[in-house]
């Protein structure tokens, strides 16, 4: 919280504690120093100013040139081996991310800053394509989303995602992407055809249905409307689609998981995944900070819960990431979702991409050229 000072002049008046005011359109309340730096900053609230309107915190975009693409994954945690991320930071602003902390590796602060002050990487396309024409390289399923969001307000400017499913394709290189934007959409001419040979899957990640939560946990995705409406889109073109119903909070959004499945299966999502919220390094702090400014009612139960799935911590690995859920909330929630799946008849297990259909270009030739 921010500790704030009325603009009186007496010294006996006490200190007044006021959350942080929500920037409009951005998650995060406070904008903390990364954990790396020396000097740590902290904001004041002098209270001169709080009947002022302040400028709008606007993105920034840094086009950065990466020297590789593809990043190799070696996590016992996670179903691939490697990633994709055309952008860091994401300007969709959800205060749950777990990708926030990687901003600190960059002297940037996993709040705010997280998502407005980005990084894209116009060269992408062209390293990936670098990369996948190497004699060495052996294909895998490439997953994309998995950190920051690809189809973030940005793409529509940059489309960076577009360029990089022209290479995949070009490849014949199977990938899965998962987003919460319906921006997807965009890009279902190229999305088709890839689904036609059996190399591509989609997933939409849908939070809650209800637009004014989503509004203040993740200003700046897809409202869950279009979100749902972009899973019909992709499943009416014949492209392979499920739900991420994640992450879920416990005594936040919990309670929606059956009703998502629902809507998501009526628009046409063919499978479903889940995930519980995650609270690492500098998240557990932001994530606190606005559930006591947005929901003050429900701050102390909903962390009480979160703490009983990590072992009495904020976050634990151990706990959050083990095989089975350990909590009786989590055992629950994971019982819950098996039913509300079966009784949707929505399946629980996604489609595997075959990555013996990699092909490079001039194989492709060849192997036309025998008919």
């Amino acid at each position: 919280m921010t500790r704030a000072v009325g603009p009186s002049s007496s010294s006996n008046r006490p200190l007044e504690v006021r959350p942080p005011a929500p920037a409009k359109g951005r998650g995060a309340r406070s904008n903390v120093s990364g954990r790396f730096e020396k000097l740590a900053r902290e904001g004041a609230d002098d209270g001169w100013d709080r009947d002022e309107d302040l400028p709008p915190l606007r993105t920034d975009v840094t086009a950065e040139t990466p020297r590789t693409i593809i990043n190799y994954v070696a996590s016992p945690f996670v179903g691939f081996d490697r990633s994709i991320n055309p952008y860091r930071g994401c300007e969709h602003g959800c205060i749950y991310c777990f990708a926030r902390p990687t901003h600190a590796y960059y002297g940037l602060s996993a709040g705010l800053d997280f998502e407005t002050k980005l990084f894209a990487k116009p060269n992408a396309a062209a390293l990936l394509d670098r990369e996948l024409a190497a004699k060495s390289y052996r294909a895998r399923h490439i997953a994309i989303g998995t950190n920051t969001d690809p189809y973030q307000p940005i793409d529509k400017k940059f489309a960076i995602m577009r360029d990089v499913l022209g290479v995949l394709a070009k490849y014949n290189h199977p990938v899965s992407v998962l987003t919460k934007s319906s921006l997807i959409t965009r890009d279902i001419d190229l999305l088709k055809p890839m689904a036609d040979a059996g190399i591509v899957k989609t997933m939409l990640s849908v939070t809650t249905l209800d637009r004014k939560l989503a509004r203040a946990m993740e200003p700046r995705a897809s409202a869950p409307a279009r979100r749902l409406a972009a899973i019909r889109a992709l499943s009416e073109a014949g492209i392979p689609v499920g739900v991420m119903t994640a992450p879920m909070i416990p005594g936040l959004n919990d309670h929606e998981m059956e009703e998502i499945l629902e809507a998501a299966k009526d628009a046409g999502a063919q499978w479903a995944g889940y995930t519980i919220i995650r609270l690492p390094l500098e998240v557990s702090g932001l994530f606190r900070e606005w559930l006591e400014a947005a929901y003050p009612d429900r701050a102390a139960r909903v962390m009480r819960h979160i703490q009983d799935m990590n072992g009495g911590r904020d976050y634990d690995v151990e706990w959050s990431r083990a095989k089975g859920p350990r909590s009786v909330f989590a055992k629950l929630l994971d019982e819950r979702f098996k039913k509300g799946a079966r009784r949707t008849g929505i399946a629980i297990d996604s489609p595997r991409l075959d990555p013996g259909l990699f092909r490079r270009p001039e194989e492709k030739i060849t192997q036309l050229s025998l008919f």
